[in-house]
């Protein structure tokens, strides 16, 4: 029986947003939320909630598939990598800022990594 608390992030009338804890107990994505500008937290926060409630992002812009299970939530520079659980919950692994145009491969570990260690708890 595991003892690690869900993070809710919010719960909208279609899925259940969860920010993923890691074995440790740390928050990756609360982390990176919490050392948003407000401006920019606020916009991401608007996008996350658009897909909870409405269950899809047509603007690509803004959701879009990053490779295999992932997702990302993306506001200009700024990133969310997340992945999709049955029961309509949605769990982001973490956040970050991309520069360039391709992900790099450290992202895609942590995300990956993120996901396995929260999986593992689960």
């Amino acid at each position: 029986m595991s003892k690690r608390k869900i993070k809710v992030f919010y719960e909208g009338n279609y899925h259940i947003v969860e920010l993923a804890v890691t074995h440790d107990g740390k928050c990756p994505a609360q982390d990176f939320l919490n050392r948003l500008a407000k401006k920019d937290l606020v916009k991401v926060v608007r996008i996350v909630k658009r897909l909870a409630d409405f269950g899809k992002i047509y603007n690509r812009e803004q959701f879009k598939k990053i490779e295999g299970d992932f997702w990302e939530f993306k506001s200009s520079q700024i990133r969310l990598p997340c992945y999709f659980k049955p029961g309509h919950r949605l769990i982001i692994t973490h956040g970050f800022i991309k520069k360039g145009n391709e992900i790099g491969p450290v992202e895609i570990d942590r995300m990956t990594r993120i996901k396995m260690e929260y999986e593992k708890e689960d």
